[in-house]
């Protein structure tokens, strides 16, 4: 194992044990090298490591800590990761969405407040019969986003929005070229509201499957 590799383990050894918790401020770095038995070197190299993933905060003048490890935090690292897709990836991407978004969609039913449910109903509103296929994208991760993180789980939030990046690009794609995709959407989006209104769980789900797979669908026909 590299001396890097080993420093960074034996740091996360001592958040995983509880021995830094969230919001602690790391020891000195020459008490800490000490104690874990590392050169200053390696661990500066694992400080800098784990700082780019958003485990570690380096306040320069302040000191290093570790930080909320809210699930969204430590999930931007796989947005940035996601970004480096190849096109030949895309439906990859979608077939994952294809099974965690109707999940999260279905757990929404059961929770979505009717504030949210207004909100979405305006959102859609607004964006009228006729929106230009940019603005209809826009929405739609506004949208879905709305949804998910009215599911409750922030991991699955997180996650989802990691993922919907790849493919903005084939949904805009889409309704450049296929007649009837601007008009699909809207009414798939109104029925995925519906059945949330409903609190019909499955039907949620259902619809937000058709939802995906649809550009699923496209895609594969395309390529």
């Amino acid at each position: 194992m590299a001396v890097t590799d080993e420093a960074i383990e034996k740091i996360k050894g001592m958040i995983v044990s509880g021995a830094l918790r969230p919001g602690d401020r790391l020891p000195k770095e020459s008490e800490l090298a000490a104690d874990l038995g590392l050169s200053r070197n390696s661990l500066r190299e694992a400080v800098r490591a784990l700082s780019l993933i958003r485990i570690l905060d380096v306040r320069q003048g302040d000191g290093t800590y570790v930080t909320s490890l809210d699930p969204q935090l430590l999930l931007e690292a796989l947005s940035f990761v996601v970004d480096f897709h190849r096109d030949d990836t895309v439906l990859e991407f979608l077939a994952v969405r294809r099974i965690l978004e109707p999940a999260a969609t279905a757990m929404a039913a059961l929770r979505i407040s009717e504030q949210q449910l207004d909100a979405l109903t305006a959102q859609l509103d607004a964006l009228g019969a006729a929106p230009s296929v940019e603005e209809l994208v826009a929405c739609d991760l506004e949208f879905h986003r709305g949804i998910v993180q009215s599911s409750g789980n922030s991991v699955l939030c997180s996650l989802l929005d990691g993922l919907s990046g790849p493919t903005t690009r084939a949904r805009i794609w889409r309704g450049l070229t296929q007649e009837d995709a601007v008009s699909r959407t809207l009414h798939e989006h109104r029925a995925i509201l519906s059945a949330l209104r409903d609190r019909d769980a499955e039907a949620a789900r259902s619809w937000a499957t058709v939802h995906i797979a649809s550009v699923e669908q496209w895609l594969r026909s395309t390529l």
